[in-house]
């Protein structure tokens, strides 16, 4: 970004000087990036906001500086992400309102941080779990699909409008043998819990997380131990649920009881699975697309909210798996 204001022709933005000091960044940090994804030159004097580029790309530059802008006056705290998610719903959804989609669909954590989607399908993702019982949320690891959900739980359970969360995952993805592991039971599985409490402890923190566990409020179990259980007035969250077998993922759904909601989680390229097994949320996905009360997020690459390089990593491997399956049909 150029550090001086352009002669050529171009368009000026007027912001306040709180918006513009939220709004900037340190060293004007997200004006450049949002000149390097919009592909415009920005300049900046002041709380003045100078645009040159192309018809389109200064109309949608010009949109996601006043409506962040407006944000960042009213105390939203706009950072790297915030910029690239405003950039990407005003491309995909033009007609959404950034302010809407940044505040309409939030999560309160118990300390007063707010959770906020950082794209259009985390959006819909909170907005299904709002809406319906049984939510199924498919996509590639970093995508927010366990921390979103957890999210959602603590906010339930704070309300009131739970009386509990039920946090499942498969203990060993074929088939749980947890024999040959050293340690009783609770040994043997948690190092396959753990991801489930890093998310809880991120959420609550440490303290308040261990007693509710305690208080049997949060309950982290493996999936075999739901068998022949009915879950009422739960928030329940299955997490990894590609590597659960047709059977499990049934009998999970039919744990279901009055005032409790569902959550499952899965990534399908990741099954681990023993050859020739099928995967439960494979299946269950397509059983169950039509039915009302059940809602179905798919996520992709451009989701991931981890390092950037994961995005990268994810792209690479899907190029990988496309050029492996065409050389497996050319060989046929």
């Amino acid at each position: 970004m150029s550090g001086k204001v352009r002669d050529a022709p171009g368009r000026q933005i007027a912001l306040g000087p709180e918006a513009a000091q939220a709004l900037f960044g340190i060293n004007d940090e997200n004006l450049h990036l949002l000149e390097h994804e919009l592909g415009v030159k920005i300049s900046a004097r002041d709380q003045q906001v100078f645009l040159d580029g192309g018809e389109p790309e200064l109309d949608l530059a010009e949109r996601i500086l006043v409506e962040l802008g407006g944000l960042a006056s009213g105390g939203h705290v706009v950072d790297a992400a915030g910029i690239r998610t405003a950039v990407r719903v005003a491309v995909e959804q033009p007609d959404v309102s950034l302010k809407r989609f940044f505040t309409d669909t939030e999560v309160r954590t118990a300390k007063g941080h707010s959770i906020r989607p950082k794209g259009p399908n985390q959006k819909k993702y909170l907005e299904a779990i709002r809406r319906h019982d049984i939510v199924f949320a498919v996509g590639p690891a970093g995508t927010g699909k366990t921390f979103l959900a957890m999210a959602m739980a603590i906010d339930a359970l704070n309300s009131r409008l739970v009386r509990r969360i039920v946090l499942a995952r498969p203990a060993i993805e074929a088939g749980e043998k947890l024999g040959f592991l050293p340690g009783d039971m609770i040994e043997k599985v948690n190092p396959y819990l753990r991801p489930l409490y890093d998310a809880l402890y991120a959420l609550v923190g440490f303290e308040r997380a261990e007693r509710l566990i305690d208080r049997g409020q949060i309950e982290i179990a493996p999936l075999a131990f739901m068998r022949g259980r009915t879950l009422s007035e739960a928030f329940v969250i299955l997490d990894e649920a590609q590597n659960t077998t047709p059977d499990q993922m049934k009998m999970f759904l039919t744990r279901l009881g009055v005032g409790s909601k569902a959550i499952v989680n899965g990534d399908v390229t990741q099954i681990d699975l023993g050859p020739g097994a099928k995967s439960g949320l494979v299946e269950a996905s397509k059983i169950l697309a039509g039915i009302d009360g059940i809602a179905h997020t798919q996520f992709d690459r451009r989701d991931v909210v981890r390092h950037e390089l994961v995005k990268d990593i994810v792209r690479a491997y899907e190029r990988h798996e496309r050029d492996r399956d065409q050389d497996s049909s050319s060989d046929d």
